[in-house]
């Protein structure tokens, strides 16, 4: 076994430091007691308690969470009809034009991403809100979602499903029954990591956005322009909270889903 040298190990411990420790010190300011966000005095929840205060930080927050829990479910469910067309309907006409379609917002850039839906809203008179940018994460996250339902598909024991339908089961129900509940890891793990991704979008929320849509991303980032508020620590240091939950959680699924046997349990 290859041992890592003290080169190696000082260039890592420098990268996770230069990613981790800025949030570590956000999350250990947002208990600040003092005001000023740069001058520690003492530790304290006042901030939290604030937060609870702000309206305009939490209609921010409700309008993120609605946003992301619609963009996931749809996701979810393209994701996943786009992951069975890939892996159960073989060489079909298309094919090829419908992987780049799925794949392309993986290597194409937020900004042209969200420069393009804008001028799509904007041609097709579509009023920019709450739905656009529903659409617009969906567009973003539903990539991810088909990669991981797909990972798990390709090593499916189809077996089982035929067995099923030998016993006279539809297809229908024996997707729900049968295939489903065996991708569930995968499909579950797919939709949280959806939401993670657009609970924290800034780019092609601030392109999409409408009146009476702004979601906590864009929240923060207008008003860390006017300067850094010890409310802005606590409200990123749940966000934070909320999104490493959701990549943990997702990553646990996954793992599962690819360690299942190929049987249900009896």
């Amino acid at each position: 076994m290859r041992r890592l040298s003290v080169f190696n190990l000082t260039t890592l411990a420098f990268g996770l430091a230069f990613l981790y420790l800025p949030i570590a010190i956000l999350v250990i300011y947002s208990f600040n007691d003092s005001r000023l966000v740069t001058v520690w005095g003492g530790w304290s929840t006042r901030w939290y308690a604030v937060l609870l205060h702000d309206r305009d930080l939490l209609a921010a927050t409700l309008n993120s969470l609605a946003i992301a829990l619609a963009s996931a479910t749809l996701a979810t469910i393209l994701g996943t009809m786009a992951a069975l067309a890939l892996t159960r309907f073989g060489r079909f006409r298309g094919r090829m034009l419908l992987s780049a379609m799925v794949y392309a917002p993986l290597v194409m850039p937020e900004v042209i991403t969200g420069l393009s839906l804008l001028l799509l809203f904007v041609a097709a008179d579509v009023d920019r809100g709450f739905s656009t940018i529903t659409a617009s994460h969906t567009t973003l996250t539903m990539c991810f979602v088909t990669i991981v339902v797909q990972s798990r598909l390709v090593d499916f024991d189809r077996s089982l499903e035929e067995a099923a339908m030998d016993l006279g089961c539809p297809p229908l129900r024996t997707f729900f029954s049968v295939t489903l509940p065996l991708i569930a890891p995968a499909v579950a793990a797919g939709f949280l990591l959806a939401f993670s991704l657009s609970l924290d979008d800034l780019v092609i929320a601030s392109f999409t956005t409408g009146p009476g849509a702004t979601t906590l991303p864009i929240r923060i980032y207008s008003e860390v322009r006017l300067g850094v508020k010890p409310e802005i620590n606590a409200v990123c240091t749940v966000l934070v909270a909320v999104v490493a939950t959701a990549i943990v959680m997702a990553s646990l699924l996954s793992k599962r889903g690819a360690a299942a046997p190929g049987l249900p349990g009896r």
